[in-house]
């Protein structure tokens, strides 16, 4: 039953996103392009590096185009979104920064995305010794709260948004902020996630949340140094 949720809340946080983006659309039309071309990047990229950092390994699983079909990340998403916008912004020739937004947008997709994680019991975490803060699978085998402890960053995370929005710091730069944070947190917190181990104690998505630290930090440097060109000019 938990699972017809996922819909839903795929649903609410794309009509979340769009609310957040319409008083902008309304100003410049291109921005629905380069709207639905983060959604179209997100489940590319969401798929892809699900395969490459995970699906591979059920080649041989008699389920394995079930779990192909089903399977994604949170990781993939961020990073086949931003490189959609950014294609996107240069195809209708838009040069404005548009990462503020998607910050927001993102977290509050990755929160309502965790929700239906946490109905439907999926993305587990580690095995550990019962406590009041652990989380009882579907056999009441106690496992870190991977799911809730997500919720918690990323509703920091937007609150965290929403004060550099109010005060004006480090515009254009919130989403390059959020992935390196993202990126960062996703890579420790995955030690304790029960993700398949692909290269010693490493799973796929830790390369993964590397892949998205470096993406934000390297997006932070290109804007910080062309902001710094057009103070000089």
């Amino acid at each position: 039953m938990a699972l017809s949720y996922y819909p839903l809340l795929l649903i609410a946080g794309l009509a979340i996103s769009l609310v957040i983006w319409m008083p902008r659309v309304r100003r410049d039309p291109r921005l629905l392009t380069i709207f639905g071309a983060s959604v179209l990047g997100a489940f590319a990229g969401a798929k892809v590096v699900y395969l490459a950092a995970e699906g591979f390994l059920y080649w041989e699983n008699p389920q394995r185009w079930l779990m192909w079909a089903t399977g994604k990340t949170i990781l993939g998403a961020l990073i086949g979104g931003y490189v959609a916008v950014e294609c996107a912004k240069k195809a209708v020739g838009y040069r404005a920064p548009t990462g503020d937004l998607f910050a927001m947008a993102a977290s509050i997709g990755i929160i309502l995305g965790r929700v239906g994680c946490l109905l439907h019991g999926c993305c587990p975490g580690a095995v550990c010794d019962a406590r009041w803060w652990t989380l009882a699978d579907a056999n009441e085998v106690a496992r870190w709260p991977t799911v809730p402890i997500e919720i918690a960053f990323n509703v920091l995370a937007f609150e965290g948004c929403l004060i550099l929005r109010r005060r004006a710091l480090l515009p254009g730069q919130h989403f390059h902020l959020y992935l390196i944070g993202y990126g960062l947190f996703r890579f420790v917190h995955e030690f304790v996630r029960d993700t398949p181990r692909v290269l010693g104690g490493f799973s796929g998505y830790h390369f993964a949340a590397v892949a998205v630290a470096v993406l934000g930090t390297t997006g932070f440097m290109l804007r910080q140094a062309a902001t710094n060109n057009q103070a000089v000019r």
